[in-house]
This record gives C-alpha cells, structure tokens and sequence, in this order.
C-alpha cells in the first residue's frame, strides 16, 4: 500500500478520472452521495448491501437445496453495486493524491469481484450451478481484498475521517484571548491559535466576531486560505462551505460542521471559548456574546 501511495505514474489516470467524476450532472444529488445529510460518508453504508448478500451466497452454497437463494442473493448484490460505487466515487474525487491512488486500486479490486460475481450469475442462470459457485467465491475472496484496501483508506490514510474531531480534546474550558478586535479586518479571514489549536477568525461588523476551528473537517483543508462571502466560509482544497455562526457544513464535501467558538470583546479584546455542547443542528443565531 505504501508503495501504491507514492505511485506517481497512476497520477495521469487519477487526474482523467477525477475529471470524469467532478463532470457528471449530480447537482444536489453529490452532497446526498457524499452523505451530508447523514453526517458521515454514504459509500461505508451502501456497501453492507452487495457484501452481505454475497457473503451470505456463499454460505448457502455450501449448503444442499439452497441453489435458487443463492442465485437470487447473487443477483441482489449486483443490483445494489451501482449506488455505492457512486457514492464511492463522487467521495474518491475529493481526496488527497495519495488517497486517490490507492482508491484507484480498490475500485479495480472491486471492479474485478463485480465481473466474477456477474460471471457466477450468469453461470447459475444458465444451469452451470458448479461454476457458478466457484466464481461466487473467487468473487468473495476478491471483494475482501478490495474491502482491505477500503480500510487502507479509511484508517491509514484517514479517508472520509472528521479531521476536526480532535478539537474539543485539545481546548482547555474557559476563555482564551486572541487578540485585539483591531486587528481583524471586517470581513476577512484570519488565522489565530487557541491553546495551539489554529482557529479561523472572522470579524463582520463592529464587535462580532466570529471564531471556528480553522482546520476543515474534511480534509484539514486550512480554512483561514478560503473565501468568505454571506457569513460563510469556503474550504480553498474542496469547497466545502461552512456557517460562521454556528459552524454548520452547509454544502460538502464535508459531512460534519465545523467546530465553533463563544466570543465575547472585553476592554477591545477578543476571547474565544468553545462551545459546549457542540451544535447537533443548524441554527440561525449568532453565538456571539458581548
């Protein structure tokens, strides 16, 4: 895996993929298959269907009587690749170059148990039930391996991952100053720490100001680099928006909001503290606090 990782000759590939991906016409669909709406990547869910059916195949396959449920179980897996691979790829076009080549990988795997499952049905519904259970479990054991490269992705390399979650864990409770309300221009991003925590500052009016973690809880894209335009900020690495007064993910790719800050202006000085709990929900208040 290290080595596929630094395979930079898999880039051009990537690169005409990617573009093929970012091209089709999902609209608000794409931040449905992202998962948005359900607050973590869609793809890991959707592929329980096409796996659980075959692994569940192959155990009726060993099994005397069971060769219709089988066939039919076969089938069904077939029938649910469509929608997962989607989201896996509209998910895959967002990532790193490192990840990217990896899951350049895992797909082929998954494309290669696709083509063997669709061989075992083939077989089955022609009468050939002997080879049609012995591509079922070449189709299982290669759908394995490809799930392993799936989980190279996920848990090496942090794919699809909350990159803010460490947040909470790294604040201390209370107020942190981070500095003068002066020195953040109206409406401009700005970089700052709380507890060497980097924060993004963005300041509207006046004394409200605004305070997010500044790592995007995407791909740690550094949100402070970003565009700011009507109380939102847009992630530089993959234009994820996000609400600066609550946090809220508002378009993805990301699928979890930002983590966000109480302010309040004391003697012309800005202090942040997090805020506790974090918001489950948008909202349309400002969490500043004079």
């Amino acid at each position: 895996m290290d080595r596929v990782e630094g395979a930079a000759a898999l880039d051009g590939l990537v690169d005409r993929v990617r573009g093929a991906v970012r091209a089709l016409p999902l609209g608000d669909g794409r931040d449905a298959l992202h998962g948005r709406w359900l607050g973590h990547p869609l793809h890991p869910l959707l592929v329980q269907v096409p796996i659980g059916t075959w692994v569940s195949a192959a155990v009726l396959d060993l099994l005397p009587g069971q060769r219709r449920a089988a066939h039919a179980l076969v089938g069904v897996g077939l029938a649910a690749v469509a929608p997962a691979a989607i989201a896996g790829w509209v998910d895959w076009a967002e990532l790193q170059r490192r990840q990217m080549r990896v899951g350049l990988m895992h797909a082929a795997v998954n494309i290669t148990a696709v083509g063997l499952y669709a061989g075992s049905f083939t077989a089955r519904m022609r009468g050939r039930p002997v080879l049609g259970k012995a591509l079922g479990f070449a189709g299982l054991l290669t759908v394995s391996v490809g799930g392993a490269i799936g989980g190279h992705l996920a848990y090496r390399q942090a794919s699809g991952a909350n990159h803010a979650e460490a947040v909470p864990q790294l604040v201390e409770p209370g107020w942190h100053p981070i500095g003068a309300v002066a020195d953040f221009p109206v409406g401009e991003a700005v970089r700052r720490h709380v507890d060497d925590v980097p924060v993004l500052v963005v300041r509207e009016s006046g004394e409200q100001v605004h305070v997010l973690a500044e790592s995007c809880s995407h791909m740690g894209g550094p949100l402070s680099e970003g565009t700011v335009v009507d109380g939102c900020v847009r992630c530089p690495w993959h234009g994820s928006v996000f609400r600066l007064a609550d946090g809220w993910n508002v378009r993805g790719p990301a699928t979890a909001p930002q983590p966000v800050f109480d302010t309040r202006v004391t003697n012309g000085r800005v202090e942040a503290r997090l805020a506790t709990p974090a918001p489950e929900h948008p909202v349309e208040t400002s969490r500043h606090a004079a």
